[in-house]
This record gives structure tokens, C-alpha cells and sequence, in this order.
């Protein structure tokens, strides 16, 4: 827990801060640069691809590919809000990022990054009554459950996203204005603060444990369900197909609740800031970035699309 801090620091308006990144000398940043340079460009072309393809290709029109394309849509966009900033304080003397500017990365950051926790549990449902209730699929994940599934999940980001947002940026901040990160989160800028920040440490750990454990038992419960009805199939050949899908999915997961836990859901997060930051960049750029990978490189459906664009535009 922050306690307001004394000595010649005063307590001001802000109208900057400095994001200060990853320590080290010019070529540590240059390595930085290419690392993250390249994490970024593979995640946007692939999530990109993932979205072109489901587009185009009408045998993947169904809900699961619906909700997956809504996924690699938010893993596109909360990379890009994160990764160009980051570039641009590698190289650059300038580390500044405007008081307004801090407040909107963050809102929009939590958003995403709630938002995706929903979808990957909507996700897991969609599996359990395809595999479950095969018969009634077609009602259940209807069209219109559908879309009111994906708002959903975006509402509930949102709304966290302003909580946590007006939350950290109702505090008082010190004159010291260096963030000991490369993007503008709540735990770093706990730390800046001229106050008590218990109450902002019990929303975030209480807020984001709630979704964090909410969806996690909803995804474990819809996966038992899914593993019981597998292995009572005869056909070994279904049971491998769909273990494989299923698979895809629960890596994907396994890889976004575990760094997300890790970051805000358990005690002495807020003060664990180097263990932030790379934390930070699994989750912000490589779990986007594997995301499409995991999902077309273990799906069937998803590599015979790709291949019949392929074909399509060789043809053409």
C-alpha cells in the first residue's frame, strides 16, 4: 500500500509523464527495438489473416469463428495501442507521454484486455453446447446470442475500464513523474501517488480477481463438461478432432489467465514492477501474437481456408 510521500516532492497537476521503459544502454534498447518490432509485426499479420480469412471463407462462418475473429480483431488493437509507443521510447531521448494521453492508453488497454478474458470464456461456452448439445447449437448460438455475447464482453470491459481508469486518475500525483514501465497501467502509476491508494489496490485486485476466477471456473466448467462427453464417444477419430480444437483453445487460455493472475490478481503485484513488465509483454505481444498461430496451426478448418484463398488468388 502507497503512503503519501514527504520531503521536497509536492504535490501538482501533471501535465506529462515519462514512460521509463526497460533499463539498459543503446544497444540493450536496439535488441528491445528488434524484439519487440518483430513480436508486433507477426501478431498483426497474423491476427490480420485470421480475420481476412473467416471473412472471406464462408465454411467459416459459425459462431466459433465468429468469436474468433472478435478475438483476433482485440488482440490487433491492443497490441497497436501498446507496441508504437514502446518503439518510439527505444530510440528516442524522449520518453514523454501527455497526462491525457497516459489516461486514454489505459482506458483503452484495460477495455481490450478485459474484454478479450470475456470472450475467451464465451469462447469456451460456445464449445461446450456445440459438443454437448449438439442438437441444440443452432438455437442456443444463434446469430443474435451471438452478437449480444461479443457486446457483452465489451460492456463488462468497459465498464471495468472506467472503474479502474477514474479510480487511478482521481489520485493525487507527486512531482515525480517517471513511470517504471513502458505503457501506463495501474500498479505503476499506484506508485506515483501522493496518497493512500488502499482502496485503488482493493478495486484492482478485488475487480480483476472477480473476472479473472469468474471466467477461469466458467472455461475449467465448460471444459469438464467437454472432456466427460469426448471420452464417452466411440469414434476415436471424433475424439482426437475434437481434442485437438479444444486444445487450440485452452493453450490460448492457459497463456492469458496465467500472465494476468501473475500481474493483477495476486498480492505485492503493485510493487513487483520488473516482474510487471515482462510479464507485461507476454500479454500485450506475445500471447497476440501466438493466438493465430496456436489457432491455425491446430485447426484443420482454418489451414484448408488458407489454402483455398491461396488457391483463389493464385487462380485469379
Amino acid at each position: 500500500m502507497s503512503t503519501p510521500q514527504k520531503g521536497n516532492l509536492s504535490v501538482m497537476p501533471l501535465q506529462e509523464f515519462v514512460l521509463e521503459g526497460f533499463e539498459g544502454g543503446p544497444q540493450t534498447q536496439a535488441l528491445l527495438f528488434a524484439l519487440f518490432l518483430a513480436l508486433y509485426v507477426v501478431a498483426v499479420l497474423g491476427n490480420l489473416t485470421m480475420i481476412v480469412v473467416i471473412t472471406l471463407d464462408a465454411r467459416l462462418h459459425s459462431p466459433m469463428y465468429f468469436f474468433l475473429k472478435n478475438l483476433s480483431f482485440v488482440d490487433v488493437c491492443y497490441s497497436s495501442l501498446i507496441t508504437p509507443k514502446a518503439l518510439a521510447t527505444f530510440l528516442s531521448s524522449s520518453k514523454l507521454i501527455t497526462f491525457g494521453g497516459c489516461a486514454t492508453q489505459l482506458f483503452f488497454f484495460s477495455l481490450l484486455a478485459t474484454t478479450e478474458a470475456f470472450l475467451l470464456a464465451v469462447m469456451a461456452y460456445d464449445r461446450f453446447v456445440a459438443i454437448c448439445s449438439p442438437l441444440r447449437y443452432p438455437i442456443t448460438m444463434r446469430p443474435s446470442v451471438c452478437a449480444c455475447l461479443v457486446l457483452g464482453s465489451y460492456c463488462g470491459g468497459c465498464l471495468n475500464s472506467i472503474l479502474q481508469t477514474s479510480f487511478t486518475f482521481s489520485l493525487p500525483f507527486c512531482s515525480s513523474n517517471h513511470i517504471d514501465h513502458f505503457l501506463c497501467d495501474v500498479p505503476p502509476l499506484l506508485k506515483l501517488a501522493c496518497a493512500d491508494t488502499m482502496i485503488n489496490e482493493l478495486v484492482l485486485f478485488g475487480i480483476c480477481g472477480l473476472i479473472i476466477v469468474g471466467t477461469t471456473l466458467m472455461v475449467l466448467t465448460s471444459y469438464g463438461y467437454i472432456t466427460v462427453t469426448i471420452l464417452r464417444m466411440r469414434s476415436g477419430g471424433g475424439r482426437h478432432k475434437l481434442f485437438s480444437t479444444c486444445g487450440s483453445h485452452m493453450t490460448a487460455v492457459s497463456l492469458f489467465y496465467g500472465t494476468v493472475f501473475v500481474m493483477y490478481a495476486q498480492p505485492g503485484a503493485v510493487e513487483s514492477m520488473e516482474q510487471g513488465k515482462v510479464v507485461s509483454v507476454f500479454y500485450t505481444l506475445v500471447i497476440p501474437m501466438l493466438n493465430p498461430l496456436v489457432y491455425s496451426l491446430r485447426n484443420k478448418d482454418v489451414q484448408e481456408a488458407l489454402r483455398r484463398l491461396g488457391q483463389r488468388h493464385t487462380a485469379t
